[in-house]
């Protein structure tokens, strides 16, 4: 299937590692060209270089801290400037710390609702006036399917990225007249290097061993193990792509079956 990829411009941020660097690999390989974001010079830099020998595509890298309230206007502009417009946008960014709810104090929960709803706020702002030019406008937030089935421990998640999940579904309602789709999408358990640094809190709480915990954990999955990130990624460019130009306002879960709802 020809995804409708090739030439379109995409801004993919927390895309140094994990989730969103495979997101912006596969972008890349279907002919988009991209712009990937982090927050150290040097990781995203090398990022970029790693994707642009791997794919041969043109792939730009820009750091920024997105918690940081002037940074996504200015990296959506940087981002315009290089590619000369905006098509495709994937707001992403790594998620907030694990803890239990008497053990969190109010800074944490702002920087928490800084990084995981207002970085989406603020990057979708300043994308409206770019991709309100596109032909084939697409934002895609990364959230977590904890919004579905809360996740033990990790209680400023499975409460902020709710906010997300509902931001996301207003704006598909409320610019779909405009032409572009609004999804997002909620990766479970995934080989990650964040859910590692996850898998190791958990086992120090639980005095068990990682290798234990991540055991545990995809039993969870009715395929009995944890997603790979290059999974997560062509469910992602789908969502992202003119042949899912019917799609908008899903929420989707690519978590195995972790999910144990039916809704």
């Amino acid at each position: 299937m020809d995804l409708g990829l090739k030439g379109l411009k995409a801004l993919v941020t927390g895309a140094s590692r994990g989730l969103g660097y495979s997101t912006a690999e596969a972008l890349a390989a279907e002919g988009c060209r991209v712009v990937i974001n982090g927050r150290e010079q040097i990781k995203i830099t090398s990022a970029a270089e790693k994707l642009r020998l791997a794919t041969g595509g043109e792939v730009f890298g820009l750091a920024g801290d997105v918690t940081d309230p002037a940074v996504p206007a200015a990296l959506v502009s940087e981002s315009a400037r290089l590619l000369g417009g905006l098509d495709l946008l994937v707001t992403n960014a790594g998620g907030p710390p694990p803890g239990k709810f008497e053990a969190i104090d109010d800074a944490v929960w702002q920087r928490a609702v800084e990084l995981s709803f207002l970085s989406h706020v603020r990057l979708v702002r300043a994308a409206l006036p770019y991709l309100r030019q596109s032909p084939a406008a697409s934002v895609l937030a990364v959230t977590s399917y904890s919004a579905k089935q809360p996740i033990p421990n990790l209680i400023l998640s499975n409460s902020v990225r709710l906010a997300t999940i509902g931001l996301i579904k207003s704006l598909a309602l409320e610019l779909g007249g405009e032409g572009i789709r609004f999804n997002s999408i909620l990766p479970a358990w995934t080989e990650t290097e964040r859910v590692v640094e996850l898998m190791i809190s958990r086992a120090k709480m639980n005095q068990t061993s990682l290798e234990v915990e991540i055991a545990r954990q995809a039993k969870e999955s009715s395929l009995g193990r944890m997603g790979r990130p290059d999974e997560f990624a062509k469910a992602s460019v789908f969502l992202l792509s003119p042949a899912a130009s019917y799609l908008t306002g899903v929420m989707l879960p690519v978590d195995g079956g972790m999910v144990k709802g039916t809704l």
